[in-house]
């Protein structure tokens, strides 16, 4: 689809001019290095880097999505004064092959919204970027997210794919370097997104010690040594692959129960054999594990109970968490993230942020953008505004000195210039010298306790050093719980059962108070001896929602033979309670039109023993549409009896348009044959498109441009009317 759009503008338009490198007031002071497995700088000092993910350029689009109805400025600016200092951006190779030849497709953006980046190509936006995270601070790199311009070009399992090859791969990122080279904004390379395949796969990423085509372990080394020949200040980030083979097992086994598996990019364990080598350059490799939650996919380790402390003993551990405590390199975690959903998921996000606080791993949070379909985003739908619920959950992984948040940048605060919020690296002190705990925790209490949970508050430790950076909760001598406040609730227990509990402080140095005074206490007894939980909902669907409230059923729960029986339902949207039921519906009220809202279901008993919460669903207000609220520009370019074509769908009203689709007809017998960035279909002479999971929402004033390839008979006219949800558009 990707290389039939490309090849089709190419041929209508001749290559742009293609820049000079642009000229950087960077002094090179900011480079980042390695020692043991921390990052630090060029003084020695430890640093922390805390951001996120903003993708876009690397799909078709080109660009930054969220460009088509937000400011690229304020965007940035609200992520430094927020305590994101560094970003991670996906490209894709065709794109840096694209912006090396100094051929370049129209990107997608809204220059209502963003005057400054009128008559602007994408290489030229993206220089335009890096000056602004230079002016706030920020820090980035890249990662070469798929070979192909594609929105699901990662879904590909390995680095190469159709006409770019391996050899493209690394003339990508040796231009890339080049041009960067004397930009200390630009600190680092991710050579490649989630590598992956399983046993048996055609094509899938190995790990071991020979050059095959396949093996990732060769390609990292490989592109990493042609970069740092360019640039020796780059840290080099690489991932994990998918399967790693048992003791003995060699690679061409298909056995199902042969491999070790884990998330894409996620499973290092062949770094214990096989460890990257960089030679001289090795003080600038960063291991880049990622990590999701159960609502991406249930994995066998969410089965059953599991907690924090199951997590990092089975899953962690074994995969990626060992290099870190062996010392052995520094880990940043390039993407973690999920959809607040007031269960599972949320404790899993709970989880690994208090390892990545009780730690300090570096780590670039997914993501930014609110139209990641399985995770969501920090931004809501209008792009300007914040997820607050899941910030508050993210802030405390965000490197913060004396109540501000720290920047990777010596000479400039994160937030720019006069900056409240931030503060530069060379403001905070080297915390090599602090050997000294925080106190002990004061005043352990426990609060009201239920049949399977026990809150505990305690007074806050101090710390004269480098700060406090959070509490450990321990059930008699086992790790229990992780967190950066002063109260915890402890789940999974027994009813009528009794525990003692205990607390240690812990400081941004690592260092670790003594225990505070224990306490006991005891779970209810609930109604008889039921403790039992009923089983998850299932099933939860919406049905067809009007502008202010959308209709939920789902499947009922069941409650064990021997246990109370289901009492009920507690209804969640984004990981707050709207309501109860006693049956399996329920119907969300009170809600925005054009909006999108994410609801889980959680089943409850007599007992007072409740489920996991249901898997998520993201469903849609009906917008409020009248006619003359939308805006259609099309486009075609014909052959013979081919031609592409381009559609402009611009939100002309005053509230967001959720969940639109495009319909129109031809005259003469055209027929779509394939196209992108909206889901496509044709009955008769009619075609229909319905957005996708990152524009199916457009904020008053934002477009989305969306394509396709058809056939003609020989003649082509355009249509002439064009609806959305029903309603007449103006035609431009």
């Amino acid at each position: 689809m990707i290389a039939t759009s490309v090849a089709a503008t190419a041929a209508l338009a001749a290559p742009l001019a293609f820049g000079a490198v642009p000229a950087y007031a960077a002094s090179g002071d900011d480079w980042l290095h390695v020692s043991g497995n921390k990052i630090v700088d060029q003084s020695g000092k430890e640093v922390w880097l805390t951001g996120t993910n903003w993708f876009g350029f690397n799909a078709s689009e080109r660009v930054f999505h969220g460009l088509w109805s937000a400011n690229i400025n304020t965007i940035t600016k609200s992520m430094a004064d927020r305590g994101i200092n560094t970003v991670r951006v996906p490209i894709s190779t065709q794109l840096l092959l694209e912006w090396k030849a100094g051929t370049f497709l129209k990107p997608n953006v809204n220059t209502y919204a963003n005057p400054e980046l009128e008559g602007k190509n994408s290489l030229q936006i993206f220089d335009y970027w890096l000056t602004l995270c230079e002016k706030y601070g920020i820090k980035v790199f890249l990662d070469v997210h798929s070979a192909e311009a594609d929105n699901a070009g990662h879904v590909y399992p390995v680095w190469w794919k159709g006409s770019v090859t391996t050899e493209d791969v690394y003339a990508g990122w040796e231009w890339v370097a080049e041009r960067y080279k004397n930009n200390d904004t630009m600190v680092g390379a991710d050579l490649k997104n989630e590598p992956h395949g399983t046993q048996g796969s055609t094509e899938r990423a190995k790990w071991d010690g020979s050059t095959d085509k396949d093996n990732f372990k060769h390609f990292a080394e490989t592109a990493a040594r042609k970069i740092l020949a360019i640039n020796p200040n780059w840290l080099i980030f690489v991932e994990g692959i998918e399967v790693y083979p048992k003791p003995g097992v060699p690679w061409t086994s298909t056995g199902l129960t042969d491999y070790y598996g884990t998330w894409w990019g996620g499973n290092l364990r062949g770094v214990r054999d096989f460890p990257i080598d960089l030679g001289a350059n090795q003080d600038q490799l960063v291991y880049s594990p990622h990590d999701y939650g159960p609502l991406v996919f249930e994995q066998k380790w969410f089965q059953g109970e599991w907690d924090r402390t199951t997590l990092e003993r089975d899953v962690w551990d074994p995969n990626w968490l060992y290099l870190h405590k062996e010392n052995t390199a520094p880990l940043l975690i390039g993407e973690w993230g999920g959809f607040m959903d007031g269960g599972r998921n949320e404790k899993w996000m709970v989880a690994i942020r208090d390892l990545i606080v009780d730690r300090r791993l570096s780590h670039t949070f997914w993501v930014l953008n609110p139209n990641s379909g399985d995770t969501g985003g920090l931004l809501n739908y209008d792009w300007t505004t914040w997820d607050e619920p899941k910030y508050a959950l993210l802030k405390p992984s965000l490197w913060q000195d004396g109540g501000k948040f720290v920047g990777l940048d010596h000479a400039v605060p994160l937030g720019g210039v006069g900056s409240t919020t931030g503060k530069s690296v060379s403001d905070v002190g080297g915390q090599t010298g602090d050997t000294t705990a925080p106190s002990v925790p004061a005043n352990l209490a426990a609060g009201t306790a239920t049949t399977t949970s026990i809150p505990l508050t305690w007074s806050a430790s101090t710390d004269a050093g480098s700060g406090v950076a959070g509490y450990q909760v321990y059930l008699g001598s086992t790790l229990v719980g992780s967190t950066t406040s002063t109260s915890l609730t402890v789940t999974g227990l027994v009813a009528d059962t009794a525990y003692q509990f205990s607390v240690r402080a812990k400081d941004v140095a690592g260092n670790v108070s003594a225990a505070s005074t224990a306490v006991t206490a005891r779970t209810a007894a609930g109604t008889g001896t039921d403790t039992v939980a009923p089983s998850v909902p299932t099933g939860l669907e919406a049905g067809t929602g009007s502008t202010t409230s959308i209709p939920l059923r789902w499947t009922a729960s069941t409650d064990n033979s021997g246990g109370s029986g289901v009492a009920g339902y507690d209804v969640y949207r984004a990981g707050t309670l709207v309501g109860s039921t006693t049956t399996p519906s329920f119907t969300a009220t009170g809600l925005s039109a054009g909006t999108s809202y994410v609801f889980t279901v959680v089943a409850k008993d007599i007992a007072g023993n409740r489920s996991a919460a249901s898997s998520a669903l993201t469903a849609y207000t009906a917008p409020d549409v009248s006619t003359g609220s939308c805006a259609v520009t099309y486009t075609a370019n014909s052959w013979s009896t081919g031609f592409t074509g381009a559609v402009r769908i611009t939100n002309t009203g005053t509230s967001p348009l959720a969940g639109w689709s495009l319909a129109f007809t031809y005259a003469n017998g055209q027929q779509v044959t394939q196209g992108w960035s909206a889901t496509w279909s044709q009955t008769g002479s009619t075609v229909t498109a319905t957005g996708v999971a990152w524009n199916s929402t457009l904020a008053p004033g934002a477009s989305t441009e969306i394509g396709f390839n058809g056939t003609h008979s020989g003649t082509n006219t355009a249509p002439t009317a064009f609806t959305v949800n029903g309603a007449s558009c103006t035609v431009k």
